[in-house]
């Protein structure tokens, strides 16, 4: 279906779990708390949803976390999204630790994609930046998903990390622009930061035919006390090093991310400038949380708590988890209003995002609480 603004929303993203098995600094760092299993969707209750937005328009699903892996049930809800009518694909994104063992069962599930996080070809600030030391799990991952013949895209977050790469107090490109406040620029000396290594992970696309993504970071959670880089300057340094670089208008996905492709490689680079280059009039998703609030927009906490509509008062303090909810005629009634309100939330999707003014946002959540 359309929004207020006349886009076709057909692509949602469903988190299936607030936890995670890494300690990434920009996204869930130690100490970060989560919520109570019985607070948390059932498979059944995603696949509900999920069949409501069939019957609204929704096409494409991302499964996504925390770290979506962890929950030992994925695979099977891959199978159960996979059969809801009208819908064409269903993805993963992961950070890649558990991904070589769930490997054969996500490829029976019938996983259309699989977008690996991965920030640093670097073991050591691989280590920093996670709080692990898994680098080679996730390498064997990639080698492995691509054998099995599976869609993989690499994610890498463009931002400084490590001492003194906090993003100043102000907005987030104003941060960027500064001269010589180090917010958007590198020193390619330095380690800490995705420039420094966007040359051993493009070399990935280069070896396999994968997709490697560099996604500027979003001041959302934790992501907003680290400094910002801008793709377009790293492209301008991929240029410099592969002036035959031409734009790739293949179909890779349904995102917002620019395609590359420099001669020799396998795979492509790709750039998703989500604060720099604004994207929102193409904007075509929706994001559902664990617990089950739709929301529009990662900037702003309006949306719907869908999970209230489908448990309908059923839950209670101290009952197991998952929630039964009602069926029959009580079941259809539920399923009516549930419909009725993912309707209404789709419509009423935000214009637009205001990263650039950090004082207008109004989520104050983690990515992991509100989906990755």
């Amino acid at each position: 279906m359309k929004d207020i603004q006349g886009r076709d929303i057909d692509y949602m993203r469903i988190s299936i779990t607030d936890r995670c098995n890494l300690r990434c600094k920009y996204c869930m760092p130690k100490g970060t708390g989560h919520v109570k299993q019985r607070e948390i969707l059932s498979l059944e209750e995603i696949r509900e949803i999920a069949a409501c937005g069939a019957g609204l328009g929704i096409r494409h699903l991302k499964i996504t976390g925390g770290e979506p892996l962890v929950r030992k049930d994925c695979c099977r809800l891959v199978e159960m999204l996979k059969a809801v009518p009208g819908i064409e694909t269903v993805t993963m994104t992961t950070n890649g630790v558990l991904l070589e063992a769930y490997l054969k069962p996500l490829v029976k599930a019938g996983i259309d994609g699989i977008n690996v996080s991965l920030d640093t070809l670097d073991q050591s600030l691989y280590q920093e930046i996670t709080g692990q030391d898994r680098l080679g799990q996730v390498l064997q991952a990639i080698h492995q998903a691509v054998e099995q013949g599976i869609a993989v895209k690499v994610n890498a977050v463009a931002a400084e990390f490590g001492e003194g790469k906090q993003m100043p107090e102000g907005n987030a490109t104003d941060a960027g622009e500064k001269e010589g406040d180090g917010a958007g620029t590198w020193d390619p000396k330095k380690k800490g930061s995705t420039a420094r290594n966007w040359r051993e992970l493009a070399g990935l696309a280069r070896r396999l035919p994968v997709d490697v993504r560099f996604i500027e970071i979003m001041p959302v959670g934790y992501g907003k006390r680290f400094r910002p880089i801008d793709p377009e300057r790293l492209l301008e340094e991929i240029r410099r090093e592969h002036p035959g670089m031409q734009k790739d208008e293949r179909i890779h996905g349904f995102g917002p991310a620019v395609y590359y492709r420099i001669p020799g490689y396998l795979g492509s680079i790709g750039v998703i400038r989500a604060v720099h280059g604004k994207f929102c009039g193409e904007c075509n998703r929706v994001r559902l949380t664990a617990q089950g609030f739709l929301k529009g927009c990662l900037c702003y906490e309006d949306g719907t708590d869908l999970r209230a509509f489908l448990r309908d008062g059923a839950e209670r303090p101290g009952q197991d988890w998952p929630c039964r909810r009602a069926e029959g005629t009580k079941g259809a009634e539920i399923q009516g209003r549930l419909k009725e309100a993912m309707k209404k939330a789709i419509w009423e999707k935000p214009a637009a995002h205001c990263f650039e003014r950090l004082e207008g946002m109004t989520e104050q959540r983690g990515m992991n609480a509100i989906g990755g």
